[in-house]
């Protein structure tokens, strides 16, 4: 079976824990496109270095004189592509032609990705090879190891069926966890996959790593602020998405506490100027991007985040069927825990932690998108799904593992205390909320709680509120809309200290 999954583009070459396969290798395995001196270079050092995941059984090359390239049988040739995956149920193929012509690269990605196939590209891989500066050396990471659990591979048929064939959009597309949404439902076979994002350069980077080339010409690729409610009608009345997946939002703790006005804009309004336009566009589903910090929240991120919760379920009412889907901190994402203390370790400074009994849930962001798109299917009346991450793990122990990883085992940890909105401790569920188990053993939901009355209106003036950047009233109406609000005061810390824990708070 084909692994739909695909890794990030800051740990794409990890460990990949498969079976060993009849002659006790490890990995992936890999079809080599191309048979010339860079196939070669690319073999070597996949043989020398098996913890990459990606074990080479064959390539393909158009020169009928080449039979083998350094041991590795050539199967056919480039336009054998798709007869050679399936025949020798090949589950990841690397490009190793730097000079292939673009429209026979995008032609040959949409072969493999068709078949369900991860897609590299030579110049990319070649440079994660080539890095040696531990900072950004995450190859040898065994990601059970730090979680305590071995991570999670999530393949169910019902999403394969919702998938299949849609047209598909997914908000804040640049980031990693839409850049993740985007290679997985890459991988069910999409009619059509739309890629949203207001920054234009996270949008090349993705286009470039699916598409093997990025000229931003396509009309699968659009760029947009989800806050401009005019410009967001305009894009979904011309796309008519069938599935949307809203992954755009602030979500930086530290920094929403001091700006709560943008968090609204961005996480509030934002969220329901798409779920408005999605409702209008006809759409079957529509999937907001959570986080757990939105149960019991005490962070601005949290409470906008748990808001937009609210304004989901406040859209339940017609025939899209909408829902939340919450998850915790994620491993290996863009800006993350893993890359901060990496970047300590190897400057050797102390790394910096909050408390020593802080604690939080992590995923990886290929296991989190995994079981968004499986709980995509299960909504039926706005609830908000939970994912199952496990038990909790101390930052402490975390930091720990990663730099005995690192062979940096006498890492030294200086505490700086809580910031203002952060916890202690993280829950999923809200003191308030029902906990249901679902068809996944791994995915919980909440019975969605009442909304307060004349919701609508007080949401409007918290938007007001915002756009004239009136933080204290913002923070007074968002514990007035949630009762299970409280907000960080002044006298708590300091505000978004320069000390404070390494790693965002990112979903």
């Amino acid at each position: 079976m084909n692994d739909p999954r695909i890794a990030s583009d800051e740990r794409w070459w990890t460990p990949l824990r498969r079976t060993r396969d009849r002659n006790h290798r490890t990995g992936l395995q890999t079809l080599i496109v191309g048979g010339g001196a860079a196939a070669r270079t690319l073999i070597r050092d996949l043989r020398r270095s098996p913890d990459y995941g990606l074990h080479p059984v064959g390539c393909l090359d158009d020169d009928p004189r080449v039979r083998s390239v350094s041991g590795v049988p050539v199967l056919g040739q480039l336009s054998d592509l798709r007869r050679t995956i399936r025949e020798h149920g090949l589950e990841a193929v690397v490009v190793a032609i730097p000079s292939l012509p673009p429209a026979t690269l995008s032609a040959l990605v949409r072969d493999a990705t068709d078949t369900g196939t991860h897609v590299r590209f030579l110049p990319s891989f070649l440079s994660a090879l080539e890095r040696t500066a531990r900072a950004a050396d995450m190859r040898t990471v065994r990601f059970s190891a730090l979680l305590g659990r071995q991570e999670r591979r999530v393949l169910h048929p019902p999403t394969r069926t919702a998938l299949a064939g849609a047209r598909v959009l997914v908000t804040g597309a640049g980031g990693s966890i839409g850049q993740e949404l985007c290679r997985q439902i890459r991988s069910y076979d999409p009619a059509a996959l739309y890629m949203l994002d207001h920054d234009e350069s996270n949008l090349h980077g993705l286009q470039l790593e699916l598409d093997g080339a990025a000229l931003l010409d396509n009309p699968d690729v659009l760029i947009a602020d989800i806050r401009d409610q005019a410009r967001i009608q305009q894009i979904f009345q011309a796309v008519r998405p069938g599935i949307v997946f809203h992954a755009a939002a602030h979500k930086h703790l530290p920094l929403l506490e001091r700006h709560p006005c943008e968090g609204v804009k961005s996480n509030v309004l934002g969220t329901q100027n798409l779920v408005r336009a999605a409702l209008q566009a006809g759409a079957d589903r529509f999937v907001l991007i959570s986080t757990d910090k939105a149960a019991d929240p005490r962070s601005i991120l949290g409470a906008t985040k748990r808001l937009a919760e609210m304004v989901v379920q406040l859209h339940a009412t017609g025939r899209t069927q909408v829902c939340s889907v919450r998850f915790g901190n994620v491993l290996g994402s863009r800006g993350s825990f893993l890359t901060a203390v990496a970047g300590q370790l190897d400057r050797g400074d102390p790394v910096t932690v909050t408390d020593p009994e802080v604690t939080r849930f992590f995923m990886t962001v290929e296991e989190a998108v995994g079981l968004v798109l499986s709980a995509a299917p299960m909504a039926e009346y706005g609830e908000t799904f939970v994912l199952d991450m496990g038990e909790p793990v101390r930052i402490v122990d975390l930091v720990r593992r990663y730099a005995e990883q690192l062979h940096a085992p006498d890492v030294q940890i200086r505490y700086t205390g809580l910031r203002p909105g952060e916890k202690l401790h993280e829950t999923l569920f809200s003191g308030c909320e029902e906990r249901l188990a679902t068809a996944d053993p791994a995915i919980w939901a909440t019975r969605p709680a009442r909304l307060p009355d004349d919701f609508s209106g007080r949401l409007g003036e918290l938007y007001a509120a915002a756009a004239g950047g009136q933080d204290a009233r913002v923070r007074a109406q968002l514990e007035d809309l949630m009762p299970d609000y409280t907000a960080a005061r002044a006298g708590d810390a300091e505000l978004a200290s320069a000390s404070a824990m390494p790693y965002p708070d990112e979903f």
